[in-house]
């Protein structure tokens, strides 16, 4: 094979898997479609763009997509860094600014001498070359035919949905107020309180309103961590008040009383100018979000910057195919990254496409494989798509998927902390053991 790789997709995935290659020493070439074509969901010609929140999630160790972050940061991960460098405010998660950080992605990745870029879209899979393929949930339709060649298995396929974006200026600051649950965090959202009365009538709008009809020929099968709401809504009158419209923990500045439900908003952009729906991915007609959405107290007034959309995201019965190191099984040169390897998530994906790249990396060195210790979060998640299963179903960061600790501990904060220090531990060994190797 020549000294060189091609990495189809420029997004998450595909720009870590890149990158790690290629500070490597090793030529890449980077194939992104944009801006010749665009999927249903992308917009902007940048790589690394973020289309769902521009949330990466909790940053605390306590938290498995916390902790995961924490080992990808001490892996060296190119887009956990950038996140942290275009961050804003969250309270505890790690929040960025969509524009900035696909912007300074695209800017180090052009940058970089052993890649590049190349705007063109793949439909067949090189032969002659090491291959990483990171397309994402919204693969064309002809890589996805020549993908099925090669697997010889059908593709499975989920939906996901984004939440609408809302200029600041249109929330009406008289309803709405800042606050975190319980008064923990940094008061970093907007929240807007419900009565009784506003949230039935919202309720019963809500799943009355027009949705967009998906293709017959497509299955339903909608991922529980991206669940529209309006379908949340038909599990019951009171679902939404136990899910994203939770009022525990908040007191309404003007009655001084619990809400009896809550609409929270998550700043979306470093200047403070755009704000993201938390929980409100839909798939409702754009005129239905207008009309429903501005029912809700403080928005009656709202001006949608984007409104949610739901998408086709196609995946790989990876357990079928894939190994711990993201390879196809009967195929050597050929490794995958990204939400179609059955990991849910920007920080999931990005995990993957570190593993990828850096064994691509020891394939073509012919080297020891690197498997990360299942202990750790991205190493779990290896495994967990990599390992034969009944019903296979993509799955985000959690603790569930982590060997059970040695000690039963009652406390849940107590737990999560052994975990993550047991995580660490296990990654700073697995360092030590790969620098006295190579």
């Amino acid at each position: 094979m020549k000294n060189e790789v091609v990495v189809i997709g420029g997004g998450l995935a595909g720009c870590e898997a890149a990158y790690q290659i290629a500070k490597e020493g090793i030529k890449v070439h980077l194939y992104e479609m944009k801006p010749i074509k665009y999927s249903p969901a992308h917009s902007n010609s940048d790589l690394a763009e973020i289309v769902c929140s521009n949330s990466f999630k909790s940053n605390a160790l306590t938290n498995a997509c916390g902790l995961l972050k924490e080992e990808l940061r001490k892996m060296g991960s190119l887009l956990i860094q950038v996140a942290d460098e275009t961050a804003v405010p969250a309270g505890q998660a790690l929040a960025v600014d969509r524009e900035k950080f696909a912007r300074r992605v695209t800017q180090i990745i052009k940058q970089e001498e052993n890649i590049t870029v190349v705007s063109k879209e793949i439909t067949e899979i090189p032969q002659d070359k090491m291959v990483v393929i990171a397309t994402g949930p919204l693969t064309s339709e002809a890589l996805s035919q020549s993908i099925g060649k090669l697997t010889g298995k059908q593709d499975l396929y989920f939906y996901d949905a984004a939440a609408p974006l809302i200029e600041e200026d249109s929330i009406d600051k008289n309803i709405a107020f800042w606050g975190d649950r319980y008064g923990k965090g940094d008061s970093n959202y907007l929240n807007l309180p419900l009565n009784q009365v506003e949230y039935e009538a919202f309720y019963q709008a809500l799943v009355e309103a027009d949705v967009v009809q998906l293709h017959t020929f497509e299955k339903r099968e909608i991922f529980e961590g991206c669940m529209p709401i309006e379908i949340m809504a038909k599990r019951g009158k009171d679902t939404l008040r136990f899910g994203p419209l939770k009022p525990v923990g908040f007191t309404d500045p003007r009655t001084g009383e619990r809400p009896y439900a809550l609409v929270q908003l998550r700043q979306d952009n470093t200047a403070g100018t755009i704000f993201n729906m938390v929980g409100f991915q839909t798939n409702l007609k754009f005129g239905e979000q207008k009309r429903v959405f501005s029912m809700i107290p403080g928005l009656q007034n709202a001006e949608f910057v984007k409104y949610g959309v739901m998408h086709r995201n196609t995946y790989l019965n990876a357990p079928q195919l894939l190994n711990a190191r993201y390879q196809l099984k009967n195929c050597p040169s050929l490794f995958f990254a990204g939400q179609m390897t059955g990991v849910e998530g920007y920080v999931e994906s990005i995990s993957s496409g570190m593993v990828a790249g850096l064994n691509v990396v020891r394939q073509m060195r012919q080297e020891k494989p690197l498997i990360l210790p299942e202990e750790t979060v991205i190493g779990a998640l290896a495994h967990y798509i990599s390992t034969e299963k009944e019903k296979f179903q993509p799955m985000n960061a959690n603790f569930g998927i982590l060997p059970p600790l040695p000690q039963k501990i009652r406390d849940k904060k107590a737990k999560y902390q052994a975990y993550a220090e047991r995580s660490l531990q296990r990654l700073e060994e697995m360092k030590k053991e790969e620098s006295e190797l190579f």
